[in-house]
């Protein structure tokens, strides 16, 4: 089974799909292989860049940076790599990485009796959250490639389904699925 083939990106409006690459706190580039369908580690990133969110993908998409679509999975703890989530969309992180577009579509798990219940949209996450992750992505290439990457901004839960229903098609005329 290849996972950005063979499931399904969700339901629009109301779930999405999204598959575990990296855990909260890895500093393990860990990426999907569409070729041969498995996981794969790409580089050990240095320790003050671990990732303050699981990093992810959705299945059936096709992003401007020719990848599946972007994940930022809110979680109190680390989700481990491969774990699909039944996710709810709340918005999606404008990022440009070396000129190109790379969204990041921010979700939560659909049933989080923890603290993801009362958080529906981008405006209910805390303030210090966002500026984390916009501080992590200003900054986790700054040693090899500074400068190469600019945060351009949140859109709300809205702006994250039109860009999953883009890449959807996109997904569709690449891959005539």
């Amino acid at each position: 089974m290849n996972f950005v083939h063979d499931v399904s990106f969700g339901e629009e409006g109301k779930v999405l799909n999204t598959f575990i690459e990296i855990p909260k706190g890895s500093m393990h580039k860990i990426e999907y292989s569409t070729e041969n369908g498995f996981f794969v580690l790409d580089r050990v990133e240095p320790e003050i860049f671990a990732k303050p969110v699981n990093y992810g993908f959705i299945p059936r998409t096709w992003d401007e940076d020719n990848d599946p679509l972007d994940t930022l999975v809110i979680t109190s703890e680390a989700l481990p790599t491969g774990v699909m989530v039944k996710a709810k969309v709340i918005g999606v992180l404008n990022f440009i990485d070396g000129g190109e577009p790379d969204h990041k579509v921010v979700c939560m798990p659909i049933d989080d009796r923890n603290d993801g219940d009362t958080i529906n949209d981008i405006t209910d996450l805390p303030e210090v959250l966002k500026n984390k992750l916009v501080h992590h992505f200003m900054h986790y290439k700054d040693l090899k490639k500074p400068e190469s990457t600019k945060v351009e901004g949140w859109g709300n839960k809205d702006e994250a389904w039109k860009l999953i229903t883009e890449c959807t098609v996109r997904y569709s005329e690449k891959f005539k699925k």
